[in-house]
């Protein structure tokens, strides 16, 4: 598979999908849980460490594929959506130029 090639990644998360039979779980809303799963599992590297501590490396090795997890379904949703996920971030960069916070003094 090419890397960071999204047609070809996404072509390949499809076979493995169809591969296990899992596509009929793949509905929005199970893709939506799933999906905040695998956010929780990205959280639980972090819980109970001070924010100064440095992951070990199986730590970070673990939040690779935990990241990963994550970004596979946002990409399944994608599917089901019918965009690019890449055309999504743009679009919210985009729309962020035009946005004002208030800014936060350290």
């Amino acid at each position: 598979m090419a890397e960071n090639n999204y047609p070809e990644i996404m072509s390949e998360l499809i076979k493995f999908r169809d591969k296990h039979g899992w596509e009929k779980f793949h509905n929005l809303k199970d893709l939506a849980l799933s999906l905040n799963l695998e956010a929780s599992e990205v959280l639980e590297i972090f819980q109970w460490k001070p924010a100064d501590e440095e992951l070990s490396p199986s730590e970070t090795a673990h939040l690779h594929e935990e990241i990963a997890d994550t970004l596979i379904y946002c990409l399944y949703m994608c599917d089901k959506l019918g965009v690019n996920p890449l055309d999504l971030v743009a679009k919210k960069i985009d729309f962020n130029q035009d946005r004002h916070w208030d800014k936060i003094d350290n």
